[in-house]
């Protein structure tokens, strides 16, 4: 989306969203292992994930003026792609994604702390203010970009300093032991391919901390539908 100007009688506001829709908003980054084992089936099921989160925060008005998505594709052999920039959930599209390649998560949440980071400090320049943002890293491997013991390491810096909070939840055949190192919370399995049940509680949740009092950090409890236990 094409960032703008909006004049008013005092000042000049950049990002025209901010000046139609001044309310607090909660960022949200998912970082997707779209590697070539995500091919087929995982792929089709994920993208459906997808589709069902857009409906969902766009039905929901409260959560469609405050919660800001920002979707990083992991991707290629070294590559971290953003599939959609910063956008309101009111103006967000699904992208569709493709599967191939290895799984350069270590790039991928580097770039999502550089955007969070980025996105903060447009919030504090236009007086908006902001929950602490999300991260959600869903794979069903594990890293295979050189140094994402350091850039793992980054994110639980990130975390211990209340910058950021980091889930990451793998899917079938993801190695877990790794995928904890980008978190200081466990990792959480999904079942099967349920992505399209794990983004509605996902849109679920972030509705309720993007309304919620200061400090309310805490997702909805209830991942039964999802959760592989």
């Amino acid at each position: 989306m094409e960032k703008q100007t909006k004049k008013t009688s005092d000042e000049t506001i950049p990002y025209v969203e901010f000046a139609d829709n001044a309310n607090e908003r909660t960022p949200c980054v998912l970082v997707l292992d779209c590697s070539g084992s995500m091919r087929g089936e995982p792929i089709k099921q994920l993208n459906a994930g997808l589709s069902a989160l857009e409906k969902e925060l766009k039905d929901d008005i409260d959560a469609s003026s405050r919660v800001q998505l920002l979707i990083i594709k992991a991707c290629g052999k070294d590559e971290a792609v953003i599939s959609s920039d910063w956008v309101d959930a009111m103006n967000f599209t699904a992208p569709v994604m493709e599967a191939g390649g290895l799984t350069p998560l270590g790039k991928a949440m580097e770039l999502a702390l550089q955007k969070i980071e980025e996105q903060k400090c447009l919030y504090d320049s236009c007086g908006v203010t902001s929950k602490r943002p999300w991260i959600f890293l869903i794979s069903d491997g594990e890293p295979t970009d050189y140094g994402w013991e350091q850039a793992a390491e980054k994110c639980r810096y990130a975390q211990q300093n209340k910058k950021v909070i980091i889930h990451a939840v793998g899917t079938q055949g993801a190695n877990l032991e790794k995928l904890a190192k980008f978190s200081l919370m466990s990792p959480k399995r999904l079942t099967g391919l349920k992505f399209t049940e794990f983004f509605l509680w996902l849109s679920r949740s972030v509705s309720c901390i993007s309304k919620a009092a200061p400090n309310a950090d805490d997702l909805l409890e209830d991942i039964n539908d999802w959760n592989d236990e």
